[in-house]
């Protein structure tokens, strides 16, 4: 989370404008932050008749103890069950009633709570979160119901074999009591165990307005979104409250990744397998190259693992790579759900293929291939006002800075087959961390 400090004043920069062959502006990012340390981002788009909204608050699983594990996630859906003017009703009705899409998230690092609507509805928008943010109730009552909610939840977490094996790997590779090693739900035991003074105490310490980040992206004036949020934000005093961002556990230190297997049985069809090792933090320059490797190893139908562990040798249906970062730590995969019979076979595939990597690096084809998938799915993505209210919200919170997409174009251009052989040859090379899902 970046650690921006309150200042005395409100500061408003324009962070990058791009035009086009007109020199008409196509997008402008501008960012306001409040005397409270509340900051306040805005892309404002060209051609687009939506807004969305999204209040980053920078407070996830990363940041419980054992005795409040799960409660940033029960604090998430409880914060819809009422304010002081709204019920959980009112608090629905107002944007289906507009048309609007409206939920949240919880991640190890952060929470979110979004909402994508009609240009000439983000003020409703606006003022529903800023009351839900600032004005929850969280009584007893609806902490109770929302109990129930949850255990619910963790129990259909529980039967997916994907969500089952990934929490085992983040256990195996953290530990089952860090923060980061145990699932963001929660457990069964861990919520059953937290009370309403906890869940109100922590959003009181936790949702503070240097914590937090507003992104409203598409059809809108910046000004204008900075006179929304101040007036939303205002109720209770909360934009009088000029704090710190509260430490991480454990902040500044490296989390260690522990090498070793995990198996749990579960009566599933197939085995669940995510082999995987220690990768690197969140900011760390070398993630665009790392990001191509992922992607030729196993981003796409003609990666090396997709074409050596389906098509060639009828395996698996999934295979995939994936690469995950957070503040201080991070973790590289392969994900591979088989038959219990192609168990062995399919490790023995997959862990040719890292040595290949990590020996030789990858070749001239995959990387322009790996750029290409890279550049199209940025591209791609950006093209609606939710995933830039997304892109804009996670780099103010969680990122040293926002990158313009020119310069993440430039920076995946720049990566060369050495910066890839580099990477490869020394993640690939750590010890193992392994995950086994499946009927024994």
């Amino acid at each position: 989370m970046s650690t921006i400090q309150s200042t005395a004043l409100r500061a408003t920069t324009t962070l990058s404008e791009t035009t086009d062959d007109d020199g008409l502006a196509t997008s402008v990012v501008r960012r306001t932050q409040l005397p409270s340390g509340l900051r306040i981002v805005t892309e404002q788009m060209a051609g687009v008749r939506s807004a969305s909204i999204g209040v980053w608050v920078g407070v996830g699983s990363a940041d419980e103890d054992e005795t409040l594990h799960g409660c940033s996630h029960f604090l998430e859906h409880v914060l819809f069950k009422g304010t002081g003017t709204r019920s959980a009703m009112d608090i629905s009705v107002a944007l289906d009633a507009v048309g609007g899409e409206f939920n949240a998230f919880t991640a190890k690092e952060y929470t979110c709570f979004h909402a994508r609507v009609l240009d000439v509805d983000l003020d409703l928008a606006v003022d529903v979160l800023g009351d839900m943010i600032t004005d929850s109730t969280i009584t007893a009552e609806d902490v109770e119901a929302e109990r129930d909610v949850i255990l619910d939840e963790i129990a259909m977490h529980d039967d997916d074999p994907d969500d089952v094996v990934h929490n085992l790997f983040a256990a195996q590779a953290y530990g089952e009591h860090t923060a980061l090693g145990r699932p963001i739900a929660g457990t069964v035991e861990s919520i059953t165990a937290l009370t309403r003074d906890q869940v109100a105490q922590f959003h009181r310490v936790h949702y503070r307005p240097a914590t937090i980040v507003v992104s409203v992206a598409g059809n809108v004036e910046h000004d204008r979104v900075v006179e929304l949020v101040e007036a939303a934000f205002a109720r209770n005093g909360f934009l009088d409250r000029v704090e710190s961002p509260v430490s991480r556990l454990g902040e500044g230190a490296l989390s260690p990744v522990h090498p070793g297997t995990a198996t749990t049985r579960r009566p599933f069809e197939q085995v669940n397998l995510v082999l995987g090792m220690e990768g690197i933090a969140r900011n760390d320059p070398r993630r665009f190259a790392l990001s191509i490797l992922s992607t030729a190893l196993g981003g796409g139908t003609s990666s090396r693992l997709f074409q050596e562990v389906r098509e060639r040798r009828g395996l698996a249906y999934s295979v995939y790579a994936f690469a995950s970062h957070h503040a201080d730590s991070g973790l590289v995969g392969v994900s591979v759900g088989c038959l219990p019979a192609k168990q062995d076979e399919v490790l023995a595939v997959v862990r040719e293929q890292l040595a290949l990597v990590a020996r030789d690096g990858i070749t001239a084809e995959e990387l322009e291939r790996g750029k290409g998938q890279l550049r199209g799915g940025l591209v791609l993505g950006l093209e609606d006002s939710g995933s830039r209210m997304a892109r804009l919200g996670k780099s103010e919170l969680v990122h040293d800075r926002l990158l313009t997409l020119d310069e993440v174009l430039a920076h995946i251009d720049a990566v060369s087959l050495e910066d890839v052989a580099s990477v490869a040859g020394e993640i690939f090379s750590r010890p193992e961390v392994l995950a086994v899902v499946g009927p024994s």
